[in-house]
Parts: structure tokens; sequence; C-alpha cells
């Protein structure tokens, strides 16, 4: 079953590895067989301000089951994927992380594995009658993260994306 998928990444650094993930569905029978319809944004608005921004990423998200965070040296470090990932969180969408560093820039270069971006986002573990600060734990804890070249993203994704999809109910 092929899923809506929002991507959240890094745009000005990782754009060509982003391409690789975003398209690798055009060396398939297309989006069905590659298992997701891509729902994500290009950053055609972000010289009109932080609320349109954050407009186009609400709109972007609507009808999205799935969040794929693509994972490169600097994308944790990135205001907008942190409120990407805030926004998917509060949608109920399943997420995931896919390293991206392993994939060769378009100079055959590869990069610098980053930081895993669910390390920055506390979720509560809540139980019946209360909540404390002390039940606040990574996002990581609940989120799975692949590597797109030693996992085998190519033919794993579509997998991933539904383990993502069902681990919270959609």
């Amino acid at each position: 079953m092929a899923r809506s998928v929002f991507f959240s990444f890094h745009y000005q650094r990782d754009i060509w590895r982003v391409n690789v993930v975003r398209n690798h569905f055009l060396t398939k029978s297309g989006y069905i067989s590659a298992g997701y319809w891509d729902h994500s944004l290009w950053e055609t608005v972000k010289r009109d301000g932080d609320l349109a921004l954050k407009r186009m990423i609400n709109k972007g998200l609507e009808n999205t089951s799935v969040t794929v965070v693509l994972i490169g040296t600097e994308t944790a470090q990135r205001k907008w994927v942190q409120y990407e990932i805030e926004k998917s969180y509060e949608r109920g969408n399943g997420m995931l992380g896919i390293y991206i560093h392993n994939i060769p820039s378009i100079n055959r270069f590869r990069d610098f594995q980053g930081r895993n971006p669910f390390d920055y986002l506390l979720v509560e573990q809540k139980n019946k009658y209360f909540y404390s600060a002390s039940n606040l734990v990574p996002s990581s804890n609940y989120y799975p993260t692949y590597d797109w070249v030693l996992n085998n993203g190519y033919n794993n994704f579509s997998t991933w994306v539904e383990n993502a999809a069902k681990a919270v109910g959609r």
C-alpha cells in the first residue's frame, strides 16, 4: 500500500542526496511499487518569512501518514526540521529517520554522519494519573533510524514507511 510521506531535510546542504531518496521511485514502476507518495516541500516561500513557512509546512503535512527525516551532517541543527518533527508528532504521523551521509554527492564524496534529530525532541511517557518531567525521553527511543546505503534503502524504503505507519495505527 502506498503511503503519503512528508520528507523533512536540510535543503541547502543535502539536496543532491535528498533527491536520490525522494526520486528512487523513478527506477521502479512508480509511486505505488515504491510504496509512497511524496508530499514534501521545496523551499519556495522561505523568503516570505517564518509565518509563511510554518503555514506551508502545516499544509504540506496534511493528508500524510508518515514523516521521513533525511539525516545529513547538519540536519539536527535546522530549526525547520525540528518544527516539522514536532508538527508530525502532534499529528500522530509515523516517523523514521534515514541517514543519507553515505550517499555520494554530485562530486562522489560522502559526508560525515550527523546527529539524530529525534534526540532533540522530548516526548512524555504517560501513565494513568500524572505527568512528570522525569518522564521525558528522547523521541529517538521510539522512532527508528536507518542508513540509506548500509541498510539498502532502495529496496527497504517501502517496508520502513509501512512499519512506521503501522506503529502509530495508521
